[in-house]
């Protein structure tokens, strides 16, 4: 990418490996930096526009939060039946507006492709929080920081990704990205919920090493990590598909307790049943600090972006 600045972050196979080496050791940067202040004035009369069309706690909290440990500022449309959205404005209108008043978008849309179109309607970099059933790049970010940080290196790793494949986006960014650092992947889902068989041939084509199966605990038995998602119900026209395979997978201690070695856990969250809360003591329960690393991680761009780092 030749550098971050004034660039959007739309999707999870636009990163090199030296890309994301570079925000790793920024967002590192910034968690030492970060302790015993309350903020920086890096992006001091900067401001960060979220448009949320779909439900979100973390990703909004954590880019807000960046934005104002950088000392800048944040607008947001509230809720969208206040909004001009809600006469039926289109989103490349409603992108085009909040452009006026804004250095930085951060969209969630439920429209796959939805924020390259918001991208290509506006001057300043926007950056995509979920495009429905297609990327989370920043996501995949955090994650794989967390990664380093649990395990202590990128390299060589096997690692488990579980749950709803075909419509969770943050599993799409982050099998492109994990495909940087020569990880030995596992796709585990339900038949109807497999990986898009367009990222698993891409991955294969790249020389990737990737399992598909049915089976957490097969496959739990061969890796350092669970990336755990939930099954999306939202994502269902036909509910009862859903109940087919809602709770197809559950962590718990007596799950744990037939591994024979103790294994990283991560979950993108929120989480329904998949993770019973008995496991949140586990030393290996890496989910809260990954949400916690989602600051860093996009303070770091946010820096990056701006041309501050």
């Amino acid at each position: 990418m030749a550098g971050l600045k004034g660039k959007d972050i739309l999707h999870g196979n636009q990163f090199t490996k030296k890309d994301i080496e570079a925000i790793m050791k920024v967002a590192a940067e910034f968690e030492k930096e970060l302790k015993g202040k309350g903020a920086l004035n890096l992006l001091k009369g900067k401001i960060l526009a979220t448009l949320f069309f779909e439900p979100s706690t973390r990703t909004r909290l954590s880019f807000e939060a960046a934005m104002q440990r950088l000392g800048g500022g944040v607008i947001g449309l509230g809720s969208l039946e206040g909004s001009s959205v809600a006469k039926g404005e289109s989103l490349t209108d409603t992108a085009r507006t909040v452009a006026q008043y804004a250095d930085v978008i951060v969209l969630r849309h439920p429209r796959q492709g939805s924020a390259k179109e918001a991208a290509d309607a506006v001057p300043i970099p926007v950056i995509n929080a979920g495009d429905g059933a297609g990327q989370h790049p920043t996501q995949a970010l955090l994650d794989i920081f967390t990664m380093r940080k649990e395990l202590g290196t990128l390299k060589n790793l096997k690692v488990c990704l579980a749950g709803d494949l075909k419509y969770g986006r943050t599993v799409h960014a982050l099998a492109e990205v994990l495909s940087l650092f020569g990880a030995r992947l596992f796709f585990v889902s339900p038949a109807m919920l497999r990986m898009p068989e367009e990222i698993t041939a891409s991955l294969r084509g790249r020389g990737m090493e990737v399992t598909e199966t049915e089976d957490l605990f097969q496959a739990a038995s061969q890796c350092d990590l669970i990336y755990m998602t939930r099954i999306q119900k939202e994502r269902f026209s036909d509910l009862g598909e859903y109940e087919k395979v809602k709770g197809s997978y559950v962590i718990d201690q007596e799950f744990l307790s037939r591994l024979k070695k103790e294994i990283t856990i991560m979950h993108p969250l929120p989480r329904v049943d998949e993770i019973h809360p008995e496991v949140d003591g586990y030393a290996g329960a890496a989910y809260f600090r990954q949400m916690r690393n989602g600051i860093f991680i996009r303070m770091a761009l946010l820096a990056m972006i701006f041309g501050k780092r």
